[in-house]
């Protein structure tokens, strides 16, 4: 080779060792940039899903939310009765019944988010729908006691348990899936779904109870339950889910203590929505009006309309900013529903509140959800809950106390000062995280 090379290259060694090393094709230099820029080229044509791709993969999630609130509002109506007229226990008695429930997913909430962070979301919820089809059985069961009412009522109480603990490890585990499978970008309509499906299977429920007890008797309702836990359990098998993030976890303490000023300002505006649902019958009747129904059918219709319609405002401005336009709509509506002087401004003040609390939970939420690792969202998410289940159970008797010494109109007076006062702390915290 050297022969045939010009005399001042052939004289020089190092040249001519070199010569085979770079005529020979390099598969390092040469043709790994290329694949580098394939790859890279690969990736940035990824498609990025569409808002309806992400919306469906939600609402398949939720699904199993409706389900759990479907099993939720199936006795909500009948139940009452049940204990009173057929076990013949006191109105008190019927109402503990009720109550039990929610204390269950009160009290195991925090439960609830750790066992999503350390063993995935979709087992919180398998294990949420098997707790839905005991609670069934356990209900069927209890129907077939009636001669031993204080058995009876002891195993429809355990069943009323294992709803509530279901309903608080089906609700944070959805809320957690969703995130997971469509980024935490997508929070507030994770959020939003999750309650579109809560308050759509409560609404269905509940009148579908009634016809279900009338025509085939309360312990339809057991196992009624019973096959719906089984269905979702079935259809839960195969659907893939998300991997548990590793790494180190919050303490519940912890993570209650970062969420609690979102929460609180949660709590605040959300006993607008439990003195609403809970007196607005009262009130109606306190002025001898009717159609208090109407009045509750027009708040659930702009409640779920404003969720359908604007939750990407919350993504667009900010959840600070929607949470402060939709405070100041919820308190305007229960300023008028105060000062209604007839039952078309007592729905249009309804509206109103009901518009305006839509986005409260899911605007504040992903501030929230923000101040806590991804490691602890379960945990986060449960905690946030918590304030909102404080703010039911707050309002009736606090609401009820005003209303016995100032009448039923005065307590959207004081619902609408504590809607001011969560704006208040709201833009406190918005000038904090500006700051």
């Amino acid at each position: 080779m050297t022969s045939s090379l010009p005399p001042q290259i052939a004289g020089h060694k190092e040249i001519v060792s070199l010569l085979p090393f770079i005529s020979s094709p390099r598969h390092d230099a040469v043709l790994q940039p290329p694949a580098r820029e394939r790859a890279l080229m690969s990736a940035q044509q990824k498609p990025v899903p569409s808002s309806m791709a992400i919306t469906l993969q939600i609402v398949s999630i939720v699904f199993y939310t409706f389900i759990a609130f479907l099993c939720i509002g199936l006795p909500i109506a009948v139940l009452p009765g049940y204990v009173h007229g057929e076990l013949g226990f006191s109105a008190v008695v019927a109402g503990l019944t009720i109550g039990a429930q929610y204390l269950a997913t009160l009290l195991s909430r925090p439960m609830a988010g750790r066992l999503s962070d350390n063993l995935g979301t979709k087992r919180a919820i398998v294990y949420g729908l098997a707790g839905i089809f005991l609670s069934g059985l356990l209900t069927l069961a209890s129907t077939l006691l009636l001669a031993m009412p204080l058995l009876s009522l002891g195993i429809l109480l355990l069943g009323r348990l294992l709803l509530g603990v279901a309903q608080g490890l089906i609700g944070v585990g959805t809320i957690s899936w969703c995130m997971g499978q469509v980024g935490a970008e997508h929070t507030a309509r994770s959020i939003s779904w999750n309650g579109i499906a809560s308050y759509g299977a409560i609404a269905i429920g509940a009148p579908l109870g009634v016809v279900m007890v009338a025509d085939y008797g309360f312990e339809s309702l057991g196992l009624a339950l019973s096959l719906l836990a089984a269905l979702a359990l079935l259809l839960i098998r195969n659907k893939p889910s998300v991997p548990v993030i590793r790494g180190e976890r919050l303490s519940f303490r912890a993570v209650f203590g970062r969420i609690a000023p979102y929460g609180a300002g949660l709590s605040l505006a959300s006993i607008g929505y439990g003195t609403l649902t809970t007196f607005i019958t009262l009130f109606y009747l306190s002025r001898g009006w009717t159609g208090a129904a109407y009045c509750l059918t027009v708040f659930g219709v702009c409640f779920i309309l404003s969720r359908l319609l604007f939750i990407s405002s919350i993504s667009r401005f900010g959840g600070y900013r929607a949470a402060i336009a939709c405070m100041s709509i919820e308190t305007l509506g229960l300023i008028l529903l105060w000062l209604a002087p007839s039952t078309a401004f007592a729905m249009i003040g309804a509206g109103l509140a009901g518009f305006g609390l839509s986005l409260v939970y899911p605007a504040l939420g992903v501030e929230a959800i923000k101040q806590v690792p991804s490691t602890s969202r379960g945990a986060g998410l449960s905690a946030y809950a918590v304030f909102f289940d404080l703010a039911l159970a707050i309002a009736g008797p606090l609401m009820g106390a005003v209303a016995l010494n100032l009448g039923y109109s005065w307590i959207f007076f004081c619902a609408a000062l504590l809607s001011l006062s969560a704006l208040g702390l709201t833009l406190l915290l918005m000038r904090r995280a500006d700051a």
